[in-house]
């Protein structure tokens, strides 16, 4: 979708809003007090003293006013993050945005969640108390994520571990993992919303952007339309947050998996507590089993295998 942004003075806003008055629409989103409709461009304009001009016509309307241009806006991210500098509206805006989980657990899958949440949206997925995962619990993301699936436009990508350890063991990179499997995510939550657009794409940001394109260099269709990069990114935009809430719960999912078929319950992270249940099972059901539900490459295999040894002398 395009996206046109122009800053401008009090009078000039009341111009807008007279021109557009006929195609007038309700908009209750925060820091709007004007909306319009056309048939190919949104106008928003906000308390800032920002119009927006979405749509095919973006363009075309935003040319017959004066105002500061997109690109002299000034865009403003949060202190603390990295990565792609975003429009000062940009947690307002329709996003999809992409998240995993799982990267750094000995035990259980990679998850890779893309989840779109339109304008009209964004307060509802607050309302549903979708903020960064990391401030919430394992249980409250277990009975948040039934209602965000149902509710948005969303797909997840759960790498099992046989997999996983099948295409690390022929020399694929974490990172070229993750990313394979974000612009497969991204690429069907596209397809899903077809013809819909978002006004901005996501990624929570693990590579820079040149490393992240390289890793996906040879895909048949790679996604960089609109793409922006961000680390904590959940803190940005809700889409994130969601996405990640998401990604969070099939990781949950096939953990309990996972318990089931070991019969102990199977510990998150890479901890010394993982080194120990990961003995435990290696004796009890063998090295096979244990590979086919680890990343086998972790430093806790080796550490695993001598506890298991020293146990059984």
């Amino acid at each position: 979708m395009s996206n046109e942004v122009l800053l401008m003075k009090p009078d000039e806003i009341e111009k807008v809003k007279a021109h557009y008055a006929k195609y007038k629409v309700d908009r209750s989103a925060p820091g709007v007090v004007f909306a319009a409709k056309l048939a190919d461009t949104a106008v928003t304009i906000y308390k800032s003293g920002k119009v927006m001009f979405q749509g095919n016509g973006a363009a075309r309307e935003a040319s017959q006013w004066g105002g500061i241009s997109n690109q002299q806006v000034k865009k403003v991210v949060s202190g603390n993050t990295k990565g792609d500098t975003l429009p000062e509206n940009f947690a307002s805006l329709s996003v999809i945005g992409s998240d995993e989980t799982g990267t750094g657990d000995y035990f259980g899958p990679i998850t890779v969640a893309a989840c779109f949440v339109p304008q009209d949206q964004v307060e509802l997925v607050r309302e549903l108390g979708v903020k960064d995962s990391k401030m919430l619990t394992d249980d409250i993301m277990r009975k948040m994520a039934p209602d965000l699936m149902a509710t948005l436009q969303h797909n997840v990508l759960v790498l099992k571990n046989e997999k996983y350890n099948d295409i690390q063991s022929r020399g694929w990179s974490q990172g070229k993992i993750k990313a394979l499997m974000h612009n497969q995510a991204l690429k069907q939550v596209l397809k899903k919303m077809a013809p819909e657009k978002p006004a901005y794409i996501l990624i929570d940001q693990f590579a820079e952007r040149g490393i992240y394109y390289n890793h996906i260099k040879a895909e048949k269709e790679i996604i960089r339309e609109n793409v922006l990069f961000s680390t904590k990114a959940e803190q940005l935009h809700v889409s994130v947050a969601a996405a990640s809430i998401i990604a969070r719960y099939a990781f949950l999912k096939e953990m309990d998996r996972l318990t089931e078929i070991a019969g102990t319950t199977i510990p998150k992270g890479a901890s010394s507590k993982v080194d120990e249940i990961a003995a435990k099972i290696y004796l009890k059901h063998g090295e096979a089993f244990l590979k086919s539900i680890t990343k086998w490459h972790f430093a806790n295999t080796g550490k695993a295998m001598k506890l298991a040894n020293k146990r059984r002398s």
